[in-house]
């Protein structure tokens, strides 16, 4: 199950620093499609670098694998909402992906304690 969670936890530490680099860009597009406030985007650029940080250390140290992966499951639940709130069911899609990655990284850490 280690082996998993190293494959697993390291595709979607790369979703989650791809998509904070997006947050990070001064793109206006991006405040339309999930209705959230420019200013917010740097603390959730912020997270999302926390916890692909948090993965990665996880390797490590297991506790922080566990509590970073339950962290970005936690995150993305957050993002579906956000997408729904604003009837952008397209663009729930978006965040599906590392959800469901997040609930795969969770499991396997925790199994492979």
């Amino acid at each position: 199950m280690f082996i998993a969670y190293i494959i697993i936890a390291a595709v979607l530490a790369l979703l989650l620093l791809a998509s904070a680099a997006f947050k990070l860009r001064p793109d206006p597009r991006v405040q339309e499609i999930v209705g959230v406030p420019r200013r917010f985007f740097p603390h959730l650029a912020a997270l999302e670098i926390a916890g692909a940080a948090g993965l990665m250390i996880g390797l490590a140290w297991a506790p922080l694998g566990i509590a970073a992966a339950g962290g970005v499951v936690l995150y993305m639940i957050g993002a579906v909402i956000a997408h729904a709130r604003v009837h952008d069911f397209k663009g729930m899609a978006k965040p599906a992906l590392p959800l469901a990655l997040a609930v795969a990284a969770l499991i396997t850490r925790l199994l492979s304690v």
